[in-house]
């Protein structure tokens, strides 16, 4: 299973997630090439490596056409219609949606108003709908399946906004960070916008306070505007894949790496250890899971575009009393009828808004 951590000490917002993500190795070209299709005011994005407390990051912009006026005020229904009917494939247009459902959720009742007459201000920008839509082709690329995040600092202070000058966290934002698990933070600055507490309401699975079991793969930088006096302004997205045996293989790994390490040193004196660890490991129970690995994504034949489990139930494990404040449902049927054999080759993985902050 392919997944994503977003470890938000410094925050999140729409434009440090989809840097992040690209920054980790989604594919460029393809989100912009996706992109392309949104029929709104002319744009383009721009990238570039920034240094945030001696940090390498990737800031990312969407740039306007400076002689087309662009449209700061959209409806939710009509973001809605976009989506549905540019061309995205399925898994793409869920991810949209999911976020832009929950933003609109949240306005609807702040300004108690149907959820379809909600009218976006700042998050009906083209910036923000870019952001939204590339991190969810992002995700595609990556081919993530679960999501799952840190406490979520949201800032203090007062933010000025179409309405006026408001107090942060924003009415929305806060909002949607009900029932979340939020992080203190001494800044008196917005430190999660709207889109970003969309991002987080909307898609991730787990909260933990620090980083699951899995196998990292990749790690992003996605830099926000502004420079903070004692950390780095940066959203770090972790990249990697979780496997039902994974506690075997740490185990198995590191055993093989110490017998090599000892046959090399005692080779000339014929010593053989007798562990048995011919990477042909009998274990006394048998999983039965009825799965291979194929099934997890790792051989890039992901059909889970067309059945998305990034969006199944929701849940928020995160536990303050607890080392990670999560546990994971492997979603397997486990049969145990204690008589399991697998080998180490049995597990090789062929992996080839807002004001911004």
């Amino acid at each position: 299973m392919r997944i994503l951590y977003l470890d938000c000490f410094s925050g999140i917002s729409g434009d440090m997630t989809l840097a992040a993500l690209v920054d980790a190795g989604a594919d460029r070209d393809y989100i912009e090439q996706e992109l392309s299709k949104i029929q709104i005011e002319p744009f383009h994005l721009e990238w570039k490596k920034v240094n945030k407390k001696g940090i390498s990051s990737l800031k990312m912009d969407v740039v306007l056409d400076p002689h087309k006026q662009p449209n700061h005020h959209r409806h939710y229904s009509e973001i809605v219609r976009m989506i549905e009917t540019v061309g995205f494939n399925d898994y793409v247009k869920a991810i949209s949606l999911a976020i832009f459902e929950k933003i609109g959720i949240a306005e609807a009742k702040i300004h108690d108003i149907p959820l379809e007459h909600v009218h976006f201000h700042e998050v009906g920008a083209i910036d923000s709908i870019v952001d939204v839509i590339g991190i969810a082709l992002a995700l595609d690329s990556l081919h993530i399946e679960r999501i799952i995040c840190s406490p979520v600092p949201l800032g203090s202070g007062t933010v000025r906004c179409d309405h006026g000058i408001y107090p942060v966290p924003a009415p929305a934002t806060l909002e949607m960070m009900r029932g979340l698990p939020i992080a203190p933070t001494p800044y008196s600055m917005e430190m999660t916008t709207p889109t970003g507490a969309g991002v987080v309401s909307g898609i991730v699975h787990e909260f933990s306070k620090g980083l699951p079991p899995m196998v990292v793969e990749s790690i992003g930088y996605g830099a926000g505007t502004r420079d903070l006096p004692n950390q780095p302004n940066v959203l770090r997205a972790i990249i990697g894949s979780a496997d039902p045996y994974l506690p075997q293989w740490q185990i198995q790994h590191g055993i093989t790496q110490l017998a090599q390490q000892e046959h090399a040193h005692t080779e000339h004196h014929h010593h053989h250890h007798g562990h048995g660890h011919g990477h042909d490991h009998q274990h006394g129970h048998d999983h039965g899971h009825s799965h291979d690995h194929d099934d997890h994504g790792h051989s890039h034949d992901y059909g889970h575009k067309k059945n998305n489990p990034i969006l199944h139930e929701r849940k928020v494990l995160y536990r303050p009393d607890h080392n990670h404040g999560h546990s994971h449902d492997h979603d397997h049927p486990h049969e145990h009828d204690h008589n399991h054999k697998h080998d180490d080759d049995d597990h090789r993985h062929t992996h080839g808004s807002n004001p911004k902050q």
